[in-house]
């Protein structure tokens, strides 16, 4: 399942829809003003709040949580730097690792678990310069899950540009 994000300059307070293959709003990003550290919610359609982004404070590299009902979900970090691709990594509460890796500013990466692609994220489905595409591949993936992790490395990404 593919979900259409509108690429834009990411600014604490800016809210943007995410939509899926047939133009429908799937999520809303939900940018939170006026908070101590930058904060993000992933919406569904109804206004509920399924993932919680947050700068993580205090620590020595960047480093992002993500909640899931006020709880912790995962921590997304830099893994390494190369010239060429970026690499994070994504823990998990359980302790299973996601790695994102690819050109992040580009918006050419992917996610994946042990070798095997979770979710593949493009701009070369679009011929316009600000879209790009979440493509989740597995379908017993945690979509939310995923996009969120695709916001949250770009922000981190921009945020160290």
């Amino acid at each position: 399942m593919k979900y259409l994000v509108r690429d834009k300059i990411f600014a604490i307070g800016d809210d943007y829809w995410i939509e899926d293959e047939q133009g429908r709003h799937a999520f809303l990003v939900d940018g939170k003003a006026m908070r101590l550290r930058d904060t993000l919610e992933l919406k569904d359609p109804d206004g509920q709040v399924l993932i919680t982004l947050r700068q993580k404070m205090f620590s020595l590299r960047d480093t992002m949580t993500i909640e899931r009902d006020e709880r912790p979900l995962a921590t997304v970090r830099r893994k390494r730097l190369s010239l060429l691709r970026n690499h994070y990594r994504v823990t998990l509460v359980e302790g299973t690792e996601l790695d994102v890796s690819g050109r992040i500013l580009d918006r050419e990466f992917t996610v994946e678990y042990e070798g095997e692609l979770l979710a593949h994220i493009s701009r070369q489905w679009f011929h316009v310069r600000d879209t790009y595409a979440v493509n989740v591949v597995r379908e017993d993936a945690d979509t939310a899950l995923l996009v969120a992790v695709a916001v949250c490395v770009i922000r981190m990404a921009e945020r160290e540009d």
